[in-house]
């Protein structure tokens, strides 16, 4: 038989509490911070202080469920009658599980509908953090879970809906909101509640039939890839405009000049900044990296010496989070290699002024100059979005195309797909070397069309031209027998023959010849199939003929 109760807890005596004894029973009168007094009885704690014996307002009901394990439920009622319905409930519910009417699992079902759904919330963030999910995901979910409950009103379990889910989604789609964008809405909550089906919270998934948007059709950021002239463009406007911007003066007559006076310390950290940033945007064309990716790289993942340099990427810093290694190019490696020498030798001459120096000892860096494993590379900025619309608007850099695609600092990663497949790279080894799951995202997303050679690739097409002249000239060219074309590779490549012997021929006649002479009247023709076995090798008729010296290797095979 089960009970409601009202659960107590201590605390400690506020301040200023007065003392009093009513009825036999030492009490604490106070003020709470709302100003309200508040009155209730004393106990000794466990360290021999008096504590104050705080009452819950609400009733908990505590039963044998149908496993016959105790269980507390917070009812959530202050009046005991209400609380000792909800009790029957609880227990009804649990003979029906004694007598198999319902499985255990439904039973468990049923006790986590009447919890608040925050509480669902809390437990699934936490199963996403044990699982290694990055915080930064973790936050996108929780903030996608609780708009939608609060918009929906989706208070517990038991109120689910997906007419309610739907319905939002679609007044989401009138407000403007990106396809992409509701998806990841509609995917928080399916995955949510296909946790909830594995805890034994649910019984089926709500939200499974909810039909996705189409991302295809209503996509709202398109980037596109940037040329190889834009590059060095982007890249020398990079390198110049930190120092430009503190020269050109800002206000006055003279606005827009040049003219500033810069002392030589600040010109040498302003060209610093420009070298650095110029840098970052050509490591990341160069290793196809993500923003986080690169500011992740630090000193001591790097390996740029060896014929095959490499930066190691920490598998917690990946997006797949599985750990690669990422080739670099030579020219890539030496500005790196340059880059970190420039480092360790300003770290060597700070060192030496500060030595002696209260905060030497905070950097952590030793006086020789060597810089610890864990510096990182770049100082990457977060507002790097920012300083790459400012330098694509001094290098004269539309950022936005005349199809809408834009340049951010992720289509710096679609650059180096695109490049990739313009310089006809195998498609398998370019989506290893974007470290893709699947080919058609390295082929389809990451690859600009529009800077491949789509026109020249059209000239494989076979020849079809309507004019009987024109088409024999082109039929002519494409079989190789055209003279008024050179011949390009045709001396270059031709096997060199041997003619210190002549070919000879072996004259064989079938069965059918045989006949056909009979019937002509030639008497020196038999009337059956000679079906000797003749020698095929020209040996044997007293000639040797040396096999053709091309392209391919010789052999100590005979020839053919």
């Amino acid at each position: 038989m089960g009970t409601v109760y009202r659960k107590t807890a201590t605390k400690p005596l506020p301040a200023g509490a007065e003392i009093f004894t009513r009825q036999g029973q030492r009490r604490a009168r106070w003020r709470n911070a709302k100003g309200r007094t508040r009155t209730e009885p004393l106990t000794i704690g466990a360290d021999g202080q008096e504590r104050i014996v705080v009452t819950a307002r609400t009733y908990t009901a505590k039963y044998r469920d149908g496993s016959k394990m105790v269980r507390e439920v917070a009812t959530g009622c202050r009046d005991e009658t209400a609380a000792r319905s909800i009790l029957a409930d609880l227990e009804r519910r649990a003979e029906l599980v004694k007598g198999k009417v319902l499985t255990v699992a439904e039973g468990a079902v049923a006790d986590h509908n009447s919890l608040p759904i925050a509480e669902h919330f809390a437990a699934y963030l936490i199963s996403l953090e044990s699982q290694g999910v990055s915080p930064v995901h973790c936050d996108n979910v929780r903030r996608c879970l609780d708009r939608i409950a609060a918009d929906c009103s989706f208070s517990t379990l038991a109120t689910f809906n997906r007419d309610a889910l739907e319905g939002w989604l679609v007044q989401r789609a009138k407000d403007k909101m990106g396809a992409r964008t509701r998806n990841a809405y509609r995917a928080a909550m399916v995955a949510f509640c296909n946790w909830c089906i594995s805890t034994h919270r649910l019984i089926a998934n709500p939200f499974a039939k909810v039909a996705k948007a189409d991302e295809v059709t209503d996509r709202r950021r398109l980037r596109r890839a940037m040329t190889e002239a834009e590059l060095r463009q982007l890249l020398d406007v990079a390198r110049r405009r930190p120092l430009l911007d503190a020269l050109t003066v800002r206000r006055g007559d003279r606005k827009g000049e040049a003219i500033a006076k810069l002392r030589p310390e600040v010109v040498e950290r302003l060209e610093r900044l420009g070298r650095e940033r110029a840098l970052i945007y050509k490591t990341l064309v160069l290793t196809g990296l993500r923003k986080g990716e690169l500011t992740s790289l630090t000193l001591g993942q790097l390996h740029l010496e060896g014929e095959y340099p490499y930066a190691e990427l920490a598998a917690a810093d990946e997006k797949n989070r599985e750990g690669s290694q990422i080739p670099l190019r030579c020219d890539l490696a030496a500005d790196l290699a340059s880059w970190v020498a420039d480092l360790q030798s300003r770290n060597a001459s700070d060192s030496g002024a500060n030595y002696g120096q209260v905060c030497l000892p905070m950097t952590g860096v030793s006086q020789s100059g060597g810089l610890p494993a864990d510096t990182p590379l770049f100082n990457v900025p977060k507002g790097l979005i920012r300083i790459l619309d400012r330098d694509l608007k001094l290098a004269g850099i539309p950022k936005r195309d005349e199809r809408g695609r834009t340049i951010d600092v992720h289509a710096l990663r679609h650059t180096f797909g695109t490049h990739l497949s313009k310089g006809n790279v195998m498609p398998r080894t370019a989506q290893a070397a974007m470290r893709h799951s699947t080919i058609d995202l390295t082929m389809n997303v990451y690859t600009d069309p529009k800077l491949l050679d789509v026109h020249g690739a059209l000239d494989a097409l076979p020849a079809l031209d309507l004019d009987d002249s024109r088409a024999e000239q082109m039929s002519a060219r494409a079989t190789g027998t055209d003279d008024s074309r050179p011949r390009k590779f045709a001396p270059a490549f031709a096997p060199t023959t041997d003619d210190s012997c002549k070919s000879w021929s072996i004259p064989v006649k079938t069965a059918g010849d045989a006949e056909r002479d009979a019937r002509r009247g030639d008497g020196n023709v038999k009337s059956f199939a000679d079906k000797r076995n003749h020698p095929q090798s020209i040996v044997d008729y007293g000639c040797t003929r040396k096999r053709a010296k091309g392209l391919e290797p010789s052999t100590s095979s005979l020839g053919s």
